[in-house]
């Protein structure tokens, strides 16, 4: 078996410390637009800031965080679809969303198909796969793609906020600043924030042992 596949299967308990219970309904709120056309971005371009405008939307219940961050990553490529749809598209249950494999195959059905999955096998992601991560969310956002990520574990964003999914979790990689350096997370599970920064290294030993569709 794949071992993205077994390292992303949740029980219900797992996903229950996971995807973090949003209350209520969920909400939404839009974000600031990249301006223009998605193009390549120049190196000294990628200096900059780049966010790409999303459709903000928590996740409604425990076990969603797979379609809420999939929606998220389509509405930014003026895809309307409801969490619903996308988590009979996934194969949702209440045991989870199954793996990156999942989110990267729809995407791909309803984008034209330029996702792709990278996992990061090791428990601790290696220089190499930082900076493939890097690369890869660099390349994705500059053509307009959200980064769907499968993490798992406990870590501090840049303003001191702490982020814990043991059980895993799913979130969208909306924008990046300083090369790459720093980047912009929209989190499902956490409607009180919404989006917030983290360094890439940090996000990276987030995806370790899992995916992500870039």
């Amino acid at each position: 078996m794949n071992p993205i596949v077994q390292k992303s299967g949740l029980s219900v308990a797992g996903m229950l410390v996971a995807c973090g219970c949003a209350l209520g309904p969920a909400v939404s709120a839009q974000a600031a637009p990249v301006q223009g056309a998605p193009t390549t971005a120049s190196q000294s371009d990628r200096s900059a800031e780049r966010i790409l405008g999303i459709d903000y939307q928590a996740q409604p219940n425990f076990y969603y965080c797979g379609p809420a961050a999939t929606r998220i990553a389509l509405s930014a490529q003026g895809k309307a679809l409801s969490q619903d749809e996308v988590a009979k598209l996934l194969g949702t249950t209440e045991a989870g969303t199954p793996s990156a494999l999942d989110t990267t195959r729809v995407l791909n059905e309803l984008t034209g198909g330029k996702y792709r999955t990278t996992e990061i096998r090791d428990s601790v992601a290696r220089p190499e796969q930082v900076e493939q991560l890097r690369r890869d969310v660099l390349a994705a956002v500059d053509a307009g793609r959200p980064v769907v990520a499968n993490i798992k574990g406990t870590t501090v964003d840049t303003d001191g906020n702490p982020h814990s999914y043991e059980g895993g979790h799913y979130l969208a990689l909306v924008g990046y600043r300083d090369g790459g350096d720093m980047i912009r997370i929209a989190d499902p599970a956490d409607p009180a924030l919404g989006e917030y920064w983290m360094s890439l290294p940090k996000v990276a030993n987030w995806i370790a042992e899992r995916g992500y569709s870039s």
